[in-house]
């Protein structure tokens, strides 16, 4: 993490603009796999921010990846003020044997897509439908609620000489397993009361 923030630090001195923080390995089999209790945190600038009316350049990256996240606006009580449906872009080139080099990487973040927020909406049983085309290929659901996503954070970074701030989004780890992605692909997502967001990638 001293690696992690230090780069974020780095970034933000050369005119970047911190937008949040990042889940990262919320899956129980990969935690088991690294030997961890729970998940870990990475960050957002909006050096990485993606517009999805544009299709993402996927070459020269190793294993381009999907994830289906559900983005929390932090309030000014330090609580739940908003959330939105959000897709991050991760490239899978690390062994994943080691959790040190995954956070040097920012747990291997490439970009995120963050779609209109809502406030005072209760995400209770929300689901999300992946489609390629024609073709339903995975559906995911919300794993805790959001209130509990945000004290975690906040208590995780706390741990390690970082601050949540108000107005920060937190993109609260994968609803779906990371989904493999080739230039050409486009994808639909279905939040349900959350809306949708499309993406394509070249």
């Amino acid at each position: 993490m001293r690696v992690l923030l230090a780069r974020r630090d780095s970034e933000i001195a050369a005119g970047a603009t911190s937008i949040g923080w990042k889940v990262g390995l919320n899956g129980p089999a990969i935690q088991a796999h690294l030997g961890l209790d729970g998940p870990v945190v990475g960050y957002l600038t909006d050096a990485t921010l993606l517009d999805p009316a544009d299709p993402v350049d996927i070459g020269g990256w190793t294993h381009p990846a999907l994830e289906v996240e559900v983005a929390v606006r932090v309030g000014d009580d330090g609580g739940v003020a908003a959330l939105g449906p959000a897709l991050e872009l991760v490239d899978l080139h690390l062994p994943f044997d080691r959790v040190g080099p995954v956070l040097a990487d920012n747990v291997v973040h490439r970009g995120v897509i963050l779609g209109p927020e809502q406030a005072g909406l209760d995400p209770t049983g929300l689901r999300v439908q992946v489609e390629r085309g024609p073709e339903l290929v995975v559906a995911g659901h919300l794993a805790e609620p959001p209130g509990v996503t945000v004290a975690e954070v906040r208590q995780f970074l706390r741990a390690h000489g970082a601050e949540m701030r108000a107005g920060d989004r937190i993109i609260a780890g994968s609803l779906i397993p990371p989904l493999a992605v080739s230039p050409g692909d486009r994808f639909h997502i279905d939040f349900g009361v959350l809306g949708t967001l499309d993406v394509g990638f070249c």
